[in-house]
């Protein structure tokens, strides 16, 4: 087996070190935090700091499976603050650690497979409608719009050098220690069932599995792959399932409009997007068998699993 590389190893990072130890397969995680460099090293990996806001070292990972799992970063001025102007698409981080890579010292080697972790919200608003990875996107907000252009960066400098490549289009992750009990708690209000829209999620050791068939099947070389688990509760419904099977209260509902007025800026840029992404490339091209397709035993298994961090 390959050796691996998780860069940006943090919540989904050190499962996946953990998975792939398991396997036997020799694990290299990079992160900047010291939590997940703790977690890392936890799950028997080795741990690597990694900054990708400041220039690096080269990278030598000829051979390896590459996982890259980091969010697009600022862009900095000549004096150092940050700008992040909006016209500008690219991913300064991505491009340091690809530059990183160019500056092997046993350039032009390359890793075996290098995997993107995309988000879903490439594709923007699709008006509730069913997307797969043949729908074009369509990006609306400047985060999806830069990882679209971040996947698009991966794609021309792996075809440049001859490098299998593989995107994951990630929908939202949800596990031990990622489920809204707090928004429950604090009583934060959801938009009424009727105004909801269609949302998708992942449970996070399901992520993981696809991971792994991403990096080591030979149907994933040059292929997109959306992960989702094939349902699309609104995100109300997911909240209220939450609140049934861990015995909090509902929460309030209110309208939409009402939503637009009080909800954060973060918050309402999620209402403008709606659409139900398919998975079954990922099911029957990669013929994965998700643990947790059902969202009630996926809470579930999330309230009864310690969260690593």
């Amino acid at each position: 087996m390959h050796s691996v590389s998780i860069v940006g190893c943090g919540y989904t990072g050190s499962r996946l070190a953990r998975r792939f130890r398991s396997m036997g397969a020799s694990v290299c995680g990079f992160a900047s935090r010291a939590a997940s460099l703790e977690q890392v090293a936890a799950a028997g990996a080795k741990a690597l700091p990694l900054n990708l806001d400041s220039a690096l070292a080269p990278l030598d990972l000829a051979g390896q499976l590459v996982y890259y799992s980091v969010p697009p970063g600022p862009h900095r001025t000549g004096d150092g603050r940050s700008d992040d102007p909006s016209d500008d698409q690219s991913d300064p981080r991505l491009a340091r650690f690809l530059d990183s890579l160019d500056r092997a010292p046993l350039r032009p080697a390359a890793p075996a497979r290098l995997i993107y972790l995309s988000t879903t919200g490439v594709y923007g608003d699709q008006y509730g409608a069913k997307v797969s990875e043949e729908t074009l996107p369509a990006p609306k907000t400047a985060r999806a719009i830069r990882r679209l252009e971040a996947e698009n960066t991966v794609r021309r400098w792996a075809q440049a050098r001859s490098v299998s490549w593989c995107i994951l289009r990630v929908s939202g992750i949800y596990g031990p220690g990622r489920l809204p009990l707090e928004r429950l708690r604090r009583g934060e209000p959801a938009i009424a069932p009727e105004e909801a829209t269609p949302s998708n999620r992942i449970h996070v050791e399901d992520l993981v599995t696809a991971c792994v068939a991403a990096g080591v099947s030979k149907h994933a070389d040059q292929r997109i792959y959306n992960v989702t688990d094939g349902s699309d509760d609104s995100l109300t419904a997911y909240l209220q399932r939450v609140a049934r099977i861990a015995e909090l209260p509902p929460p309030p509902l209110i309208s939409r409009a009402e939503a637009l007025r009080t909800f954060t800026e973060s918050s309402r840029s999620f209402l403008g997007e709606s659409r139900r992404v398919e998975n079954r490339r990922l099911l029957e091209e990669l013929g994965i068998a998700l643990a947790y397709h059902d969202l009630d035993s996926g809470i579930r298994a999330s309230l009864c699993t310690p969260a690593m961090q």
